[in-house]
């Protein structure tokens, strides 16, 4: 079996980007929790502690709100930052997650088609059918077996879904005749053994210029005030613009 990722836009309306704002916050809210606890349990008997979210939702119900299955995602990465640190020093501690410098994000899976695209929207559990920008569809053969919902910091919300699909590796028969040489080119990348260089679009080199106008303002601005968040959009919103144009490949 092989994984596969696919990527695309979604346009929440009010109230479902409202419970997403919640299902970020509760996914956030029992990794700290939950840790916590753990550290408290194991500072007073030297063991690990199994907790899970289902202990917590009696004392703060506001979590039932939510998609259980972000939740149980958030444990499940928590419990593997935990035991990794336990089998190995060298890779830290799990840390708490910071409201600001956390990724809003949470995934949540497939259970009996509770994640599925249908009639051109994004079926999720709690949210319901949200519109989506299909730049490509998922093969029939494919499965989904989960979604990761993520907003970017101009404020743009992707969903990221995984599919499992049987997969046969081909078989590969080289030809020389068909074959290239590439020297590397620190200007164009590569050069091939016919002379011909890499003509890829400078993205960057492009946009530095506004970008490094539009980071000047926001360092004169009055830190958190309203023109200085709504400048802080616009960066990142600028940085998002060629972080996309890079990965697709063209200028627009």
């Amino acid at each position: 079996m092989q994984n596969k990722a696919y990527k695309f836009r979604i346009y929440p309306n009010a109230k479902q980007a409202t419970l997403f704002a919640k299902t970020f916050g509760c996914t956030r809210f029992i990794y700290n929790q939950m840790l916590a606890d753990k550290i408290k349990f194991y500072e007073e008997t030297k063991q690990k502690l199994n907790n899970t979210p289902a202990q917590y939702k009696q004392e703060f119900e506001w979590l039932k709100e939510v998609d259980s299955l972000a939740l149980a995602n958030a444990q499940m990465n928590l419990q593997k930052a935990y035991n990794s640190f336990f089998r190995s020093k060298s890779v830290g501690f799990p840390k708490f997650k910071s409201k600001k410098k956390s990724k809003h994000s949470y995934t949540t899976n497939n259970q009996n088609g509770t994640v599925d695209i249908t009639e051109g929207k994004l079926k999720l559990p709690k949210v319901g059918l949200v519109k989506i920008k299909l730049h490509r569809q998922i093969p029939s053969e494919h499965k989904i077996k989960s979604a990761t919902v993520s907003k970017t910091p101009g404020g743009k919300y992707y969903v990221s879904i995984l599919t499992e699909y049987e997969f046969t590796q081909p078989q590969v028969m080289l030809s020389k005749d068909r074959s290239i040489g590439l020297d590397y080119s620190s200007s164009s990348f590569y050069v091939d053994n016919q002379g011909t260089r890499a003509d890829y679009p400078k993205f960057y080199r492009k946009a530095q210029f506004k970008l490094a106008k539009e980071q000047r303002k926001l360092a004169l601005m009055k830190l958190h005030s309203n023109n200085y968040e709504k400048q802080k959009v616009k960066v990142a919103t600028l940085h998002e613009h060629i972080a996309n144009q890079r990965k697709i490949g063209h200028t627009s």
